[in-house]
Parts: structure tokens; C-alpha cells; sequence
């Protein structure tokens, strides 16, 4: 089988990036695994997506339908950050109104749907590095696992787009890995029998706490909840429901977004990483990278989401560009990348240096030190 790009990873990045490439007329893959795929394990705690996404969707053709989704209402911020006192921060006043806690499965399939009403072929399948091979320019393989069958797929061009694994980009380039972040997280949404009161409240909130912080939305699902730590910090009763449940009852704020859920119900936690991760260099001859694969960043930023529309959408153009002959796009495309790195260092430095309350915990210490 032969495509000019094939798309691995249907997230975001890579629904985005199919859906440019074949609005341009491109020949696409977009490399999916679906409901079996490594990505169906893990719940996605970064479900936030920030109004600045609005005008892209509006640029993408994608606003209307979204805007008629499942999705629920971000209308700002809540933080208990520098000090115990809860400081809000409202989206009335944002230019791009407000925000969105997503049904990120359904947020997901509504992007890929998009690039297959363009035009994109959809493969339920995992993407997977080819064979070290000498190269051959124009002639690019990538090979797909679907089951326990290898197919092997032939392209001028691949986009990386399989999330902080980087299934092709880490052949290619040297991965830069920020700090030990990881999260533990749940999702609550069993309410208590007779419990008449909804949840209704719909700021995202976040609390920091001597060994890290705790973040808490509500979804269309329920409740997230998520304890962020540096992996060699965490203590082993995390691991369990009533360890990770007895952790939100030590917090001043979250716990209270649980009233009226039902503990009896409470999941077992899960566990995913969530350091910043970069990915150097994201781009060459014949393959690009985007989203999580190009740059990942911790949650505490909420540019996630917003970060993957972007960089799908730019690599879908930068690719096509390339076709077209225009190869100087590539050192664009890695300007751009530069660009939002820098944006984002700056702003997790200076967010975290507005921590100081435990100076003397592992956990700050470390931001500390990175902020000096």
C-alpha cells in the first residue's frame, strides 16, 4: 500500500494533521489503534481545553459541530497556590470567551471523523518503527500491527503523532525529559444514593501541597481528580483506592468537589507520566512529529490540548508544503516549536517560583532550583 503521508496516532495532533493534509489533496493514512490500542488503558487527565482553541476550531471549519457537543462549560479557575487561600480566576473577560472540560473520547473520535469526511483513510491499527534499513528519499515505510499481523506501508512522508512515546521520532531524535512528574488520578462518578444536588460547579481547581499538587474537574463523565508527583516522592498507598482516597482527605480544597459522590464506588487510581518532554530534533527529511510526540508539558500549564490542535495543524501544512517542493518549511515549523518551548519554560518557571511555602520539600526544592 502506498499513501504520501501516512498519520500514526489519531489523537488530536494526528486527526488534526490528516484532516489539513487532506483538505490539501494529500493521499493519507491516519494510523489509529482504537479501542484496542495502548492509549484505550489510560484516561487522559489534561481535559481542559482553554478558549484560545476557538478561533482554530473556527479556522478548521469544526466550530459548529463542536459547539453542539457533549461538552461542558470551563468558566475559569480556582488555586490554592502560594498560599492556603482560594484565588479565582474568572474566563468573562477572556477575548475568546470561555473553556471546555471535554469528553475527550468523544472529542477525539469527532476529529478523526473530521479528516475521514475530507478525505483521509482510517486504519485501525498500532503504528510501528520499520526495520533499520539504509534510506531511500521519497521512499519511506512504516509498518502497522494490527492483531498479531504486521502490514507493512510504504509513504513519502510519516507524521509522528503517537503522543510522549514517539513511536517514530525517537529513532530519529533525542528526547529531553523536563523532571520525574508523574500523575495518579481518578475519575468519580457514582453520586450518593438519595443525593438529590448535582455537581455543578465548573471551575478547573488546583491545590498545591507540600509533596506536589492536586488538580480536580468536572467532565461530562464525572469527576477527574489527579495527585502530581516526581515519581520517586510517591508513596505506595497512592496504589490503592483507600490510600488515594485518604491523600484527598489530607487536602483543604478538593476534597470538597467530592461531596456527594459515593466512596463505596471510588475507582482504583491510575498512574501516567506527565513531566515535560521534548523531542530534538521533531523534524527531518521525510518525517515530522507533533503534539505529545514533538513536545509534551506538564498539565499544570493546561496547553496540552491547545498545544496539539496547533502543532497538528502546522505539521498537516508544514508536510504539504514539502510535497509541494517548499522544503524550507521544515526550519519553519522547527521555529515554531522553539518558540512555543520558550513560551512554556518561561511560564512553568515562573508559576512554580510562586510556590514557597515548603522550600525545605524535595518536591519544591527541585522547581526551586530549576527557577533560580
Amino acid at each position: 500500500m502506498t499513501f504520501e503521508v501516512v498519520v500514526a496516532g489519531g489523537g488530536p495532533a494526528g486527526a488534526v494533521a490528516a484532516l489539513v493534509l487532506a483538505r490539501a489533496g494529500r493521499r493519507v493514512l491516519l494510523v489509529d489503534p482504537g479501542t484496542d490500542g495502548p492509549r484505550s488503558s489510560l484516561s487522559r487527565i489534561g481535559e481542559t481545553l482553554l478558549p484560545a482553541a476557538g478561533p482554530l476550531l473556527h479556522d478548521l471549519g469544526l466550530w459548529d459541530e463542536f459547539a453542539a457537543g457533549p461538552h461542558l462549560r470551563c468558566v475559569g479557575t480556582y488555586a490554592s497556590w502560594g498560599s492556603e487561600t482560594l484565588h479565582g480566576r474568572s474566563h468573562l473577560h477572556d477575548p475568546h470567551g470561555h473553556g471546555w472540560h471535554l469528553d475527550r473520547s468523544g472529542f477525539d473520535a469527532f476529529l478523526r471523523g473530521a479528516a475521514e469526511s475530507a478525505g483521509a483513510e482510517l486504519r485501525r491499527a498500532e503504528a510501528a518503527p520499520p526495520p533499520p534499513r539504509p534510506p531511500h528519499p521519497g521512499d519511506r515505510r512504516v509498518l502497522l500491527r494490527e492483531g498479531g499481523r504486521l502490514e507493512e506501508v510504504r509513504c513519502e512522508w510519516v507524521v509522528d503523532a503517537t503522543g510522549r512515546r514517539a513511536v517514530i521520532g525517537r529513532r530519529r531524535g533525542r528526547r529531553r525529559k523536563q523532571d520525574r512528574l508523574v500523575a495518579v488520578y481518578a475519575l468519580f462518578g457514582r453520586r450518593l444514593p438519595g443525593r438529590r444536588t448535582e455537581d455543578t460547579e465548573l471551575r478547573t481547581l488546583v491545590e498545591a501541597v507540600p509533596g506536589g499538587w492536586w488538580y480536580t474537574a468536572r467532565v461530562p463523565a464525572g469527576r477527574l481528580v489527579a495527585h502530581l508527583t516526581d515519581t520517586d516522592l510517591t508513596h505506595s498507598a497512592l496504589r490503592t483506592t483507600e490510600g488515594f482516597l485518604g491523600a484527598i482527605g489530607d487536602t483543604r480544597h478538593v476534597r470538597t468537589r467530592l461531596d456527594g459522590y459515593d466512596p463505596a464506588h471510588a475507582p482504583a487510581p491510575r498512574w501516567t507520566a506527565a513531566h515535560g518532554l521534548r523531542l530534538c530534533p521533531a523534524a527531518g527529511p521525510g518525517w515530522i512529529a507533533a503534539g505529545d510526540a514533538a513536545l509534551a508539558f506538564d498539565p499544570l500549564s493546561s496547553q496540552g490540548l491547545l498545544t496539539a490542535l496547533h502543532t497538528g495543524a502546522r505539521a498537516g501544512r508544514t508536510v504539504d508544503l514539502c510535497l509541494s517542493g517548499q522544503t524550507a518549511a521544515l526550519d519553519d515549523y522547527s521555529r515554531f516549536l522553539e518558540g512555543i518551548t520558550d513560551a512554556y519554560e518561561r511560564h512553568h518557571a515562573e508559576t512554580y517560583a510562586q510556590e514557597r511555602r515548603w522550600p525545605g520539600h524535595t518536591f519544591w526544592e527541585r522547581r526551586s532550583s530549576t527557577t533560580a
